[in-house]
């Protein structure tokens, strides 16, 4: 919790607790240990900064009706020592409270001493995170489902890390199994197309079909001529893949870095294979006795935790795609002894968590350590209607040319604008405008505009923010600054929530309504022309704005222009 709205609220309880203790020395309530209250931000800030339900969870424990324990409540309360100060009854017996100006006060110079760290928390404990997204297969370009989820997955980790928790990202390379067979397949019947025609070498069926592989094809025949014409088809095949891959790995790593997105780790699937581990996990499924053997393959007992029966090895002896996952996750989980693994997946995977899930319980891991987020689809919309597009035949938009087209600011922030589990209608016209209309520059604008205020008051008034004191600060009193500094004050609450639902797209609705409330304060409270100390105020209230604006763009890996 931010620092100041926890001091505040812990002081509330105490308070309340106090209050009813009192009450009862007095026989106004009587003897009985208080039920636990909350304390929640009321939805029409009318009715206080905050309201308590304590009276109404009592009326069973004092067999009183939760009005009579209201009355008691306020009767005896003291906010002396608190950041509040009055209490109200509502309704059948809720308490609202509200703050004190030095409240306020407070909270505008927490942001001020603490800069770039303002929203930086300890919740998560320094325990070690791993955030695996976009993981695309490398046998072509990222699409646009990629664009979404390498967003929410790099948004995720460092909302994750501002939140206390030690985070690196991760990229599963899928280096080995069949699609990489398939992507070798595609490359050599292009590469023998050059030298035998179209007819004479019919394309696989379920094959690779963009432009990308007849150039990977071109540029190996430049490289090395026909002598590959003429060797086994596995020979053939595993010089160009071996040739194509790593090209297409590098593509993958500079076009996300295009994207602002930067990997601590490339974790390759054919380590897996390599090292033993897939094979190690298959042994000890069997030793936990999670398996059994139907018509020469080797089965996971699926229905014992909680999914369904699964091949795990092949009658032919080769595992089934999910087997290196499962070594993954061993490796993630007990090899590696992350704390804790976060996934980010297209919707497709619905089926295939619960399968992965059962494997890692029945190999003794806590699967409470492993989050799983399902990403809807993405819909690319131009004037108003849908972009059909199809990787398979090569003529999908790709994330870079989806970059070349949107700036990387609308990208990351409209990406990231709807929960991970609605699907999203990315409006390219709407992408590249440059009004209100487009969120992205809607908050951009805010930060803009405070930065252009304070040059012009200093090339006019020579007026500069400076510190305040607290009876200046006091000053504040319009419904536009209070509401404003109460959404900069809840800045740390957003990234503790966020992370806890793992869901970024709070910051970026938070960056939303904090560039609102900006822009309905600065219409309503004039800096310039007013009394000396209130227009210091107002001017240190811009300057906070800027510092938290400035912070959640960052977050979001997006810049803050000083002009537009």
């Amino acid at each position: 919790m931010s620092k100041y709205v926890g001091i505040a609220t812990e002081g509330l309880k105490t308070a309340i607790l106090e209050s009813i203790a009192k009450a009862q020395e007095k026989r106004a309530l009587p003897k009985g240990d208080a039920p636990a209250f909350a304390l929640e931000i009321p939805a029409d800030h009318s009715h206080g900064n905050w309201a308590s339900n304590a009276a109404m969870v009592s009326a069973r424990t004092f067999h009183m009706a939760p009005r009579k324990i209201a009355e008691a409540i306020k009767e005896n309360i003291s906010l002396s020592d608190t950041f509040f100060e009055n209490c109200e009854i509502a309704g059948p017996g809720f308490l609202n409270f509200f703050y004190k100006p030095k409240f306020y006060a407070a909270v505008l110079n927490d942001i001020n001493a603490c800069g770039k760290d303002y929203g930086k928390s300890n919740f998560g404990g320094k325990k070690r995170v791993l955030v695996e997204f976009v993981s695309a297969n490398p046998t072509g370009p990222m699409h646009v489902g990629n664009a979404r989820g390498g967003v929410l997955g790099d948004t995720m980790a460092a909302v994750l890390g501002e939140a206390g928790y030690q985070v690196e990202r991760e990229f599963y390379l899928n280096d080995a199994g069949n699609q990489v067979n398939k992507f070798g397949a595609s490359l050599e019947a292009r590469y023998l197309q050059l030298y035998q025609g179209e007819d004479a070498v019919p394309f696989p069926e379920d094959g690779y079909k963009g432009v990308d592989i007849i150039e990977h094809a071109k540029s190996f025949a430049q490289k090395y001529g026909d002598q590959y014409v003429k060797v086994s088809s596995e020979e053939r095949r595993k010089a160009l893949i071996e040739y194509a891959l790593p090209l297409n790995i590098e593509g993958l790593k500079q076009d996300l870095l295009k994207y602002r997105i930067r990997y601590d780790n490339w974790f390759k699937e054919s380590t897996l294979h390599k090292n033993g581990e897939v094979e190690k996990v298959v042994e000890l499924l069997k030793e936990k006795g999670a398996t059994y053997e139907k018509e020469g393959a080797t089965w996971f007992k699926g229905e014992d935790y909680g999914s369904e029966d699964f091949v795990l090895v092949r009658k032919n002896g080769i595992p089934t795609y999910v087997v290196p996952d499962i070594a993954y996750h061993y490796n993630k989980l007990v090899t590696r002894n992350f704390d804790y693994a976060v996934d980010v997946f297209g919707a497709d995977h619905h089926g295939y968590v619960p399968r992965l899930k059962g494997a890692l319980q029945a190999l003794g891991v806590d699967t409470s350590r492993l989050d799983v987020v399902l990403m809807q689809m993405v819909r690319l919309m131009r004037d108003g209607e849908v972009i059909k597009a199809s990787k398979r035949s090569g003529k999908a938009i790709t994330l870079v040319t989806l970059l070349d087209e949107v700036p990387v600011d609308a990208a990351r922030f409209l990406f990231n604008l709807r929960e991970p589990t609605s699907e999203i209608d990315f409006d390219l016209d709407l992408a590249v405008q440059q009004d209100s209309q487009n969120p992205v520059y809607y908050v951009q604008y805010a930060h803009a505009r405070i930065c252009s205020v304070m040059k012009k008051l200093k090339e006019e008034e020579n007026m500069v923010p400076r510190p305040c004191t607290e009876e200046e600060l006091a000053l504040l009193k319009a419904p536009e600054e209070l509401e404003l500094i109460n959404i900069l004050s809840s800045y740390t609450d957003e990234i503790i929530e966020a992370a806890k639902e793992l869901n970024p797209t709070r910051i970026t609705r938070y960056a939303l309504s904090l560039a609102s409330l900006f822009h309905k304060f600065y219409t309503a409270c004039r800096i310039k022309g007013e009394e000396e100390h209130l227009s210091a105020a107002r001017l240190f209230l811009c300057h906070d704005t800027a510092i938290v604006l400035e912070n959640v763009l960052a977050l979001l890996k997006i810049n803050a222009p000083e002009s537009m």
